[in-house]
């Protein structure tokens, strides 16, 4: 008797658990480091009727599993991040702009790179154990949390450097650094005579040695830690950073052929194969999520994490993400768009859980979101809230997903950088409907000697010409608006180099 109760006890909390990880919806993100808006054979950008619009860039790049994502759900033209990556990793994890969690550069992960005028106190230490993050709070209520790719959360003798330490059940490849030693299986991934305190990539040593590329290991980790939580019944969060396409450029060989002709430089041509192999993994990843039968029971978000680093000319200037301005780093918005699509894996319109969120397929959206909407939408997918005791600066994309516009949602997005050396130093963006300010809190030549850029993206989307004398009454309203969202945000500011005070933005002369 006691065997009977004890089989039907453990056959009941198995159908439990099935039916718990059929019910709660698998979430992916799938983020690509430093891909910028134009690195796709997929267009972003729009026309004047809102149709994508195709650039020489789409016809350079090779992403055909983006267009078959693309087809399968939708694909937003005005989504912005963080103009470097440890800023928008840590809005995603915490659905906060990056003035407010203060991680407001990228990190160094042995020393703090606050720049010679940059706030002393930014948050160098990133994300912190016991910190609200997306991964702890899904964690938390039964998901398998899986981390496989680049962490860059903290700095190296810091603990949040190992996202184990923030929530995640697994952590493959995860550390304080943001470029990998190396791409190639034959060095390692950088474990080479790896010196203290290098880039090389850990937890892959059974790659080491081999052909294997570092994008196609780290999809092979990915899928076996998929594989997993489905065979244990467990509902799965997977973040899944690559590390590619950051620097160093190295070629992958299954794709070199196809850019040879391009009349493109070398490293350029390297980068090219960079995308494409992370494209390779997206095909790769989407076809095995099928292959376990989940693909209708899990949603994707694929995303980059700040402007294109393409080797294609100058920081400000039409070039890597033409006929956008700029690339990472920058002020432009060749610096803060970036690719994002949403889509279930396997659409079904007549699937119980994708009628809860149903995501157009092969639509467009227009209206703008930001790295940190993420967070409360996984969480609603999920089932779950944000603390209420957590400032969230993040709204939810439901409305956007299935393709309409939300009337309700603000149309400003605050991108804040109080540091140097970089391609941009010292400033912070405002941008509120079509406009877009940006300041400088110490003017160069890239301002024109000014503290001021002002232009508005319906007429000028490429950021060619300053509205500032043009336009003084708007400016002052931007201005006015990009104070009030520093202060709600309780930002910090770079330090007057003379008095070791902080600056803060002024309003223009009445």
């Amino acid at each position: 008797m006691k065997k009977s109760i004890t089989w039907v006890g453990l056959l009941f909390l198995f159908l439990a658990s099935r039916v718990a990880a059929e019910t709660k919806p698998n979430v992916v993100i799938f983020l690509v480091d430093d891909m910028g808006i134009m690195d796709t054979s997929l267009p972003f950008l729009t026309d004047k009727e809102g149709k994508p619009k195709i650039y020489p860039l789409n016809q350079y790049y090779r992403t055909p599993n983006m267009e078959r994502l693309g087809k399968r759900g939708i694909r937003f033209n005005q989504f912005s991040a963080m103009s470097v990556c440890s800023p928008t990793r840590i809005s995603i994890m915490t659905g906060q702009n990056a003035a407010r969690h203060r991680t407001t550069n990228w990190i160094n992960p042995d020393s703090n790179n606050r720049g010679p005028n940059g706030p002393p106190e930014w948050n160098w230490q990133g994300l912190k154990k016991g910190d609200v993050t997306l991964a702890a709070l899904l964690q938390a209520n039964g998901y398998r949390t899986i981390h496989v790719g680049k962490g860059h959360f903290a700095p190296r003798a810091f603990a949040g450097s190992n996202p184990a330490n923030l929530g995640f059940d697994v952590n493959v490849a995860g550390a304080s650094f943001g470029s990998p030693g190396s791409y190639y299986g034959k060095q390692n991934y950088g474990n080479l005579n790896a010196k203290k305190g290098g880039n090389a990539v850990p937890s892959l040593d059974k790659y080491h040695g081999s052909d294997t590329f570092l994008s196609d290991a780290l999809t092979l980790e990915a899928n076996a830690q998929v594989s997993k939580a489905v065979k244990e019944g467990k509902p799965f969060f997977l973040y899944f950073p690559h590390y590619a396409v950051h620097a160093p450029f190295n070629s992958d060989p299954r794709f070199a052929k196809n850019y040879a002709q391009s009349g493109k430089p070398p490293p350029a041509q390297a980068f090219a194969t960079l995308i494409e192999g992370m494209d390779k993994s997206l095909g790769n990843l989407l076809d095995h999520l099928e292959s376990l039968g989940v693909g209708e029971n899990t949603v994707i978000f694929f995303l980059g994490d700040n402007g294109s680093d393409a080797p294609l000319g100058q920081p400000h200037e039409v070039a890597c993400a033409a006929p956008l301005r700029g690339k990472k780093g920058s002020h432009y918005e060749g610096g803060t768009r970036v690719p994002f699509i949403a889509s279930w894996v396997k659409p079904n319109a007549n699937n119980p859980v994708q009628k809860t969120l149903p995501i157009a397929a092969g639509a467009m959206q227009t209206q703008h979101a930001a790295v940190y909407d993420l967070f409360p939408t996984v969480l609603k997918i999920a089932g779950l809230a944000s603390p209420a005791d957590h400032a969230l600066d993040g709204r939810l994309l439901h409305s956007l997903l299935e393709g309409k516009r939300d009337a309700y949602r603000p149309e400003a997005f605050l991108m804040h950088y109080p540091h140097a050396p970089h391609r941009s130093d010292y400033f912070t963006v405002y941008r509120d409907g079509n406009w877009k300010v940006i300041y400088h809190y110490f003017p160069t030549e890239v301002s024109g000697g000014s503290h001021y850029q002002l232009f508005n993206l319906a007429s000028d989307p490429f950021e060619q010409k300053d509205l500032v004398k043009a336009n003084p009454k708007q400016l002052k309203i931007l201005m006015e608006g990009m104070l009030e969202g520093l202060e709600k945000q309780k930002a910090v500011f770079p330090i007057d180099p003379k008095t070791k005070l902080p600056v803060k933005p002024q309003p223009p002369a009445a």
